[in-house]
C-alpha cells in the first residue's frame, strides 16, 4: 500500500470526512543515473551557494520570492501551512454536475481518497453512495503544492477518487490549430465510422496494444548488456508497396487489416467506391482539345517528313563506295 501524501478531510456541506490521500496511479518507466563516460563515475548534482561557493543541505535551503532585483522575501513552509485558506487543510466540495460534462483534457492525476478512522467510515460511505445513484462527480477546490486546485471526485471501485484539475485559463483555445473546413461525402464519413466500429473493443484491459513495449525492449537491452551481450537488434518491418493517396483505399485496406486481425470477415468490410460523374465539357475545354488536336497532327507530319528524309539520305550513303587509302 502506498504512503499518504496529504491528509485533511472532505467538507461536504456541514458535514466533514476526515480522509488520507493515496497515489492511485504507478510509474514502471525506467530511470537512469547520469555516468562520466570515461571512468563510468557517477555524476550528481550539487547545490552550491552562489556567494561563498559552499556546497548547501536542504536544511540550509529555503524558499523565496524575489520582489525587486535588491529585494527578496523568504517565505518557511509553516507559513505555507499557516495560510488564512479554507481549503488548505480541506477538500471543499462546491458543486456537482454530470461527469460527461467535464472535458478530459482538464483531468490530472488521480489520486485515492481513504477514510481516516472509524468516525470518517460512515459519512465516507454517504457520500459515494449518494455520487454512485445520481451518476454525478463532485467539483471542489484543495490546497496543495503551494497553490489552490479545482477538483473533481467520483466513484471508482467503492472508493472515492480525487482527480487535480486544470483551470479555465490553463487550458489553452484549439481554435487556432483546427484545419481548414474540408468537404467530405457520406461515403467517406461511412467508411471512417466502419473502421472505427472494426476496431471498437469493450475496454483497454487485456489488449494486444495496452503494453508499454518501449520499457519491455529497454528491459531486454540492458539485461543483455549488462551479461556482455549484444543488445537485441529490432525486427524490420516491411515496407509499404506503395505510398496509398487515395483516402477511400486507405480507409477500405485499414478496415480490412482490422477485421482480419480480430477473426472477422464479412460482406460488412467490402464498401464499393462511388460511381465517378461525368465532367461537364465547357467551350474552354473543347477549345483546348481541338488546339491540341491541331497540334498533334502538324507535330505528326513534321515527324514523317523527317522520317522520309532520314530514309533517303540513308540510301545516299550506302550508294557510295569507301576510299581506299594508298
Amino acid at each position: 500500500m502506498p504512503r499518504p501524501v496529504w491528509s485533511g478531510a472532505i467538507s461536504f456541506g456541514l458535514v466533514t470526512i476526515p480522509i488520507k490521500v493515496l497515489p492511485a496511479t504507478e510509474n514502471h518507466s525506467i530511470s537512469f543515473h547520469q555516468y562520466h563516460l570515461e571512468d563510468m563515475s557517477r555524476v550528481r548534482t550539487r547545490k552550491i551557494c552562489d556567494l561563498d561557493g559552499k556546497q548547501l543541505t536542504n536544511a540550509e535551503i529555503g524558499k523565496g520570492f524575489e520582489v525587486s532585483k535588491d529585494t527578496i522575501v523568504a517565505v518557511t513552509d509553516a507559513e505555507l501551512d499557516e495560510m488564512p485558506l479554507p481549503t488548505a487543510k480541506a477538500i471543499e466540495i462546491a458543486g456537482f454536475v454530470p461527469y460527461e460534462s467535464i472535458d478530459p483534457i482538464r483531468i490530472g492525476e488521480g489520486y485515492y481518497l481513504q477514510a481516516d478512522g472509524q468516525v470518517a467510515n460512515k459519512p465516507y460511505t454517504l457520500l459515494r453512495k449518494a455520487l454512485e445513484r445520481n451518476s454525478k462527480a463532485a467539483v471542489a477546490k484543495f490546497a496543495w503544492h503551494g497553490r489552490e486546485r479545482l477538483g473533481l471526485l467520483r466513484v471508482q471501485d467503492d472508493v472515492i477518487l480525487l482527480h487535480a484539475m486544470k483551470w479555465d485559463d490553463e487550458v489553452r483555445d484549439p481554435k487556432e490549430l483546427a484545419p481548414k473546413a474540408m468537404e467530405l461525402d457520406d461515403d467517406e464519413i461511412d467508411r471512417a465510422i466502419l473502421l472505427i466500429d472494426s476496431m471498437t473493443t469493450d475496454g483497454i484491459a487485456d489488449q494486444d496494444w495496452a503494453t508499454d513495449r518501449y520499457t519491455e525492449a529497454l528491459e531486454r537491452v540492458i539485461e543483455a548488456k549488462a551479461e556482455g551481450k549484444k543488445p537485441p537488434e529490432m525486427e524490420e518491418e516491411e515496407a509499404p508497396a506503395g505510398q496509398v493517396l487515395d483516402l477511400m483505399a486507405a480507409l477500405q485496406e485499414s478496415v480490412q487489416k482490422a477485421q482480419s486481425a480480430r477473426g472477422e470477415t464479412g460482406k460488412d468490410a467490402t464498401v464499393h467506391e462511388m460511381p465517378k460523374k461525368p465532367k461537364k465539357k465547357t467551350a474552354a475545354t473543347t477549345a483546348a482539345k481541338k488546339t491540341a488536336k491541331k497540334t498533334t497532327a502538324a507535330k505528326t507530319s513534321v515527324a514523317k517528313k523527317s522520317s522520309a528524309a532520314k530514309k533517303t539520305a540513308g540510301k545516299k550513303t550506302a550508294a557510295r563506295k569507301p576510299r581506299r587509302t594508298a
